[in-house]
């Protein structure tokens, strides 16, 4: 969402005045992409981590900017509920030893915030949903208390003119309403970026589509809500739902959600950010003091931060980045399918698995999003969700197939030859890949270690709420240790 906000009160004039600077943004935006005026390096990724802070007993602490004024190290920040922080981990190519590098960075900051987290008897647990969580504890009061956060949840709650309804039925039903989007917090991802030539944006954020309900079902994570088992990546149902700011009548007219899968393949980067300013109004008209034209028509790079403020209000699960690092502009595809967790490691795995499968995709003579419906790619993505490494899935010349067979049989190969191209040390792209493969022949990720070990605690007599306590508290002794997910005992 980028900084905090000056103000958080918007009159209409701000309104309309930003609608039109917007669209002179995106007018500069095409001038830029015609003139070939962007970085065309490939490789450069980055990784954003989001944790919970929790107490003894593995419920949520909600002292977030506290915390971080203690701790004092600027890769951290606050997130949206005030038990949620944010690891940015600083980018760097992947080549040679670079997933080597990336797991001593995040965990030494990991360590670091452990310790002086421990000195107010707080832990970190990074799982894509806390299982501790209570609806009756998402209220108002748990967003993070900034400008940026209250102005976010005023404007969302403006607009969607009534209570914010959750109806999820998986395994077990939730029903839950609120006032506030609260609730959101209760999402805890890991996401990834990618920076790719402009020319090859669009193969790149197709591919990334194509992959998503591969990615879903392996790095499944989520699988309990407010006490309800429900999907296996509970978090993208619950994201669409409890930031939805359409009221009933424009959900029956089909007007597009914020939180988005999408409804087509592109061409280019500018069909994304074209359907941000067509089909989704403002949420957060803050004006800055660029006028984007005059800076291109003076041979500098504009910032289009309007633009960029706009697209950070709509949460498609692949999104487009634009950003400008010394003095050019660049592209990136931010990755935002996978829940934060359960290792590490098995994010490490995660990662090279995307980054791998993606790159080999975007560079196919024939591409796979040619032959795949996207229809069919947003329905094998929600089955993912829901079902897990249990889900079945559409694929190009496979039909309907299992996806831990699509992982083994196509994807893996896949990945392995886009971590060669990135230039990838052998080893690490052996041991990181060879989790993603265990993990398929065993059938086990974070979310059937959580719902098996809470089906243990229960048999043993327990209450839902005791079991989820003592899976959870068990869950972060074990994610101490680094080891994959696939190799816990239960």
């Amino acid at each position: 969402m980028g900084k905090d906000l000056v103000h958080g009160v918007f009159s209409p004039q701000d309104r309309i005045e930003y609608r039109e600077k917007v669209r002179q943004c995106l007018d500069v935006l095409g001038r830029l992409l015609d003139h070939g005026s962007f970085d065309d390096g490939t490789g450069m990724t980055g990784l954003e981590l989001e944790i919970n802070l929790v107490d003894a007993e593995a419920g949520p602490v909600m002292r977030n900017v506290e915390f971080l004024g203690e701790l004092a190290d600027p890769r951290f920040q606050a997130e949206l509920g005030r038990f949620n922080i944010e690891l940015n981990v600083p980018p760097r190519a992947i080549s040679g030893e670079g997933f080597d590098a990336y797991e001593k960075e995040i965990l030494e900051a990991l360590r670091a915030a452990e310790e002086c987290a421990g000195k107010s008897e707080t832990r970190l647990a990074m799982v894509g949903m806390l299982p501790t969580l209570a609806a009756e504890r998402m209220t108002p009061d748990t967003l993070t208390d900034n400008e940026r956060f209250r102005a976010l949840n005023t404007e969302i709650v403006r607009a969607r003119g009534d209570e914010f309804r959750l109806d999820i039925r998986g395994v077990e039903r939730l029903l839950s309403a609120n006032p506030s989007i609260a609730p959101e917090a209760a999402c805890t991802s890991a996401q990834f970026h990618l920076q790719v030539p402009a020319g090859s944006f669009a193969r790149y954020w197709n591919a990334s589509q194509a992959l998503a309900a591969a990615q879903v079902a392996l790095g499944a994570n989520s699988p309990f809500l407010f006490g309800r088992r429900l999907w296996a990546e509970t978090r993208i149902a619950h994201f669409e739902q409890a930031t939805d700011v359409r009221p009933d009548e424009f959900i029956a007219q089909g007007v597009r959600p914020r939180v988005w899968f999408g409804e087509r393949w592109i061409t280019s980067v500018f069909d994304l950010y074209e359907e941000n300013v067509r089909f989704f109004p403002p949420l957060l008209p803050f004006l800055g003091d660029e006028d984007p034209a005059a800076v291109w028509s003076a041979g500098e790079v504009p910032r289009l931060r309007e633009l960029c403020m706009h697209n950070g209000t709509i949460y498609r699960w692949n999104r487009p980045v634009y950003d400008v690092l010394d003095g050019r502009p660049h592209l990136r595809v931010e990755n935002r399918v996978l829940p934060s967790g359960p290792t590490v490691t098995d994010l490490l795995a995660n990662a090279a698995f995307y980054f791998g499968v993606v790159r080999r995709l975007a560079e196919q003579e024939r591409p796979v999003w040619s032959r795949l419906d996207f229809g069919a790619a947003a329905e094998s993505f929600r089955d993912a969700a829901r079902f897990g490494l249990d889900a079945t899935v559409r694929w190009p010349g496979l039909g309907e197939v299992p996806v831990t067979e699509l992982i083994l049989s196509t994807l893996l190969p896949k990945a392995h030859a886009g971590l060669d191209a990135f230039g990838v040390d052998p080893a690490q792209r052996d041991r990181l890949l060879g989790i993603i493969e265990d993990r398929c022949r065993t059938g086990r990720n974070g979310a059937t270690w959580q719902t098996e070990t809470v089906r243990a605690a229960e048999r043993t007599g327990q209450d839902r709420t005791t079991a989820l306590r003592t899976m959870t508290t068990q869950y972060l002794e074990l994610q101490h240790s680094n080891e994959p997910v696939h190799t816990w005992p239960l």
